[in-house]
This record gives structure tokens, C-alpha cells and sequence, in this order.
């Protein structure tokens, strides 16, 4: 039994650890001195009285993520609230239950005194992983006018849609719009593998060095995320030459 608590613990502070983007040395600590590591962590970076409900819950959650999908049906089926149908497409969408997540954000834009804004953003998410490019169009153009769309990754799987459907020239112009330095690192890879496609190797090279020469400046939590896009980057540029 404590073994698998010890296991628990140091998957939950890993799991903080990759989403706070906290000190890189905390990994060393939590995998090489789990039992130890793991306290130290939990007082230092997470601990606090009032949440420690919250801390169970996100273990459990970590360990099992349909445990969460369950406890928000349940929520939903107590309260059919906008928010409890976000919450629990959201969490459709965290274990790529992607068709059910479909359902539960169409449902909730049809409460028509939110804002869809954030529903639609997360509706066109899941139907790009299914492939439905058509529909990724059909909603993107609905949200297009929002200030947060502009140089966003909606903005992004709206000209990846647009390439797969042949619409080649507009998907250009939605792509290149990810091109924000020191960001969207993984998507301006995929941007300048796009450019290559297209004969634009000038262009797509001046991307991938833009991107390797920021890789230099990441702190070391980041390189250690990005690196197999650092790596693909510096493979590219060597082709390229």
C-alpha cells in the first residue's frame, strides 16, 4: 500500500511540476528521491490547507482521468449549469473522447446569453482531431472577428483545415499568423514544413533559424519540453543547408 501512495504522489508532483513549469532541478528531486522529493514538494510548491480536497481530487484524477469525466456527468446530471457542461466536455477532450466532447459543447452553445467564444475555441480543437475539416472551417469563420482569434492556435487549425481542404493561398495566410517569436514553437515548425511544401524554402528556413536561435535563450524546463521540435528544427535546417 505505501508503495503505490509513494507512486501516486510522485506522479501527481511530476504532473504539477510539467504544468506549473516550475524549477527543472524539482525532477531530479521527485524521481531519484521519490518519498522525500515528493514531501518536500507537496509543502513547498502545492501545500496549502484549503487545498487539500483539490490535491486528492487531482491525484485521483492523474491516476484515473475517467474518474473525472464520472464525477462531472454526475455534477451535470445535479446541476445542468453552462459551466458544468464546459467542465465536462473539457474533460471529454483531455482523455480524446473526442466525439462525446463534440456533443457537450454544441449543446452548450446553444445557450445563447454566454459568450461562445471559448465553446466554439474548444468545439473546432476537437473536431480537427477527428478530421472533420469542413466543420473546423464552418466554426472558425463564426469566431474569426473575435479579438482572441487573431495569431491564436484556432486561427492555426483553421489553416491547417483550409490546407487539407485545397485552399492553399488562404491557408498560407492563416498559418503565417503563428509566427509570433518566443511562442507556438511546435506550430511554427509545422508552418515552415508547410513552406518547404510549397516551395517557399527561403521563408521556411528564416522560420526554423528564428526558432533554433530562441531555443538557445529557453530556460531549461522548456528545452526539456520542446526538445524533440528543437531537434526536428535542427535536422531541417541541416537538409535545407
Amino acid at each position: 500500500m505505501y508503495y503505490y501512495l509513494i507512486i501516486a504522489l510522485q506522479i501527481y508532483c511530476l504532473y504539477h511540476l510539467y504544468t506549473h513549469r516550475n524549477a527543472y532541478y524539482w525532477w531530479f528531486l521527485i524521481l531519484f528521491l521519490p518519498a522525500i522529493g515528493c514531501i518536500i514538494y507537496l509543502i513547498t510548491q502545492v501545500y496549502n490547507k484549503q487545498d487539500a480536497e483539490k490535491i486528492t481530487d487531482e491525484i485521483a484524477h492523474v491516476i484515473n482521468p475517467t474518474k473525472k469525466v464520472r464525477d462531472l456527468e454526475k455534477r451535470l446530471e445535479f446541476s445542468e449549469s453552462y459551466q458544468n457542461r464546459i467542465n465536462l466536455a473539457d474533460a471529454y477532450l483531455e482523455i480524446k473522447d473526442y466525439n462525446n466532447a463534440i456533443t457537450h459543447y454544441i449543446e452548450a452553445l446553444e445557450d445563447q446569453s454566454q459568450n461562445d467564444f471559448y465553446a466554439t475555441r474548444q468545439l473546432i480543437e476537437a473536431y480537427f482531431k477527428t478530421e472533420d475539416y469542413d466543420k473546423v472551417i464552418f466554426y472558425a469563420d463564426k469566431i474569426n472577428n473575435h479579438p482572441e482569434y487573431k495569431k491564436s492556435r484556432t486561427q492555426f487549425l483553421y489553416g491547417l483545415a483550409l490546407k487539407r481542404v485545397g485552399k492553399m493561398e488562404e491557408a498560407e495566410n492563416n498559418l503565417r499568423q503563428i509566427d509570433v517569436r518566443y511562442s507556438f514553437y511546435e506550430e511554427r515548425l509545422i508552418l515552415a514544413k508547410f513552406l518547404l511544401s510549397i516551395k517557399k524554402e527561403a521563408d521556411a528556413k528564416e522560420i526554423l533559424n528564428d526558432v533554433f536561435t530562441e531555443s538557445s535563450h529557453m530556460t531549461k524546463t522548456n528545452k526539456h519540453i520542446y526538445r524533440t521540435t528543437i531537434k526536428e528544427v535542427e535536422t531541417l535546417l541541416k537538409e535545407i543547408g
